[in-house]
């Protein structure tokens, strides 16, 4: 098992509480996805299984590779093969992608990586991507439409290589093409032991991607679980009737 928490309880700094008695599983190679409405709770899940300091874990538990994360930082988790795709990426004027792209597996590598190296693994990427090799020199994000973002996170995750890709709602007001890019690049990046985390509200991307289970989290909690056969009921019956 690649990730699992425990009877996790989470608060803001502010003691508002969260999330409640989050209970879920995900095993290695596994494609596991975490439906719910608007304000369920699921960017928060997902910012606090990467660390994020914004939030407390009150009680419960972040086993990840059967070690407990609770107290380790983001860029820890990071190094440790963990990935977070945010909903909505910050644009960083004067930072081209290669660079930044170079840096971030430098320091997940505890390494410095020589740009000729680097750049042939980048090229060897993009061209899995099908991504133009001019797009590496833009600045972060800077401009960017919402399927370049998206291209940019896949790209990330093709680079880093990490063993938990969690997505958050990375088809967010995303057109059909878009959506493509990202259920390729997820596709191409399964290996039977990379675990992703796919945090949406709808279930457009399981055209694309298909999952081994399915959680639904409503007012902070996870309120039911089932095959990817559940992600298609909710589209026909929403989520009013499930508590």
């Amino acid at each position: 098992m690649i990730l699992k928490t425990k009877n996790l309880n989470v608060s803001t700094k502010d003691n508002l509480d969260i999330l409640h008695n989050i209970n879920l599983n995900v095993n290695e190679g596994e494609v596991v996805v975490i439906m719910g409405p608007n304000g369920s709770g699921k960017s928060t899940l997902a910012n606090i299984l990467m660390g994020n300091p914004n939030y407390k874990i009150d009680s419960g538990e972040i086993i990840y590779n059967n070690e407990k994360i609770n107290e380790l930082s983001p860029d820890e988790r990071a190094r440790k093969g963990i990935f977070l795709s945010f909903q909505y990426p910050a644009e960083i004027s004067g930072v081209t992608i290669s660079n930044f792209l170079r840096t971030a597996l430098s320091s997940i590598k505890g390494e410095k990586i020589s740009i000729i190296s680097f750049k042939k693994l980048l090229r060897k990427k993009m061209q899995m991507l099908k991504i133009d090799e001019k797009f590496a020199d833009r600045y972060l994000n800077e401009g960017f439409s919402g399927g370049e973002k998206k291209k940019t996170e896949i790209l990330q995750m093709f680079v880093l290589e990490p063993k938990l890709c969690i997505l958050d709602e990375t088809d967010s007001g995303l057109d059909v093409d878009s959506l493509k890019i990202v259920g390729e690049g997820v596709n191409k990046l399964k290996d039977g032991k990379r675990s992703f985390l796919i945090i949406t509200h709808y279930n457009r991307i399981l055209d694309y991607i298909k999952p081994n289970r399915v959680y639904v989290m409503k007012k902070g909690k996870v309120v039911k679980e089932g095959s990817s056969k559940l992600a298609f009921e909710l589209e026909k019956k929403g989520y009013e009737d499930i508590e």
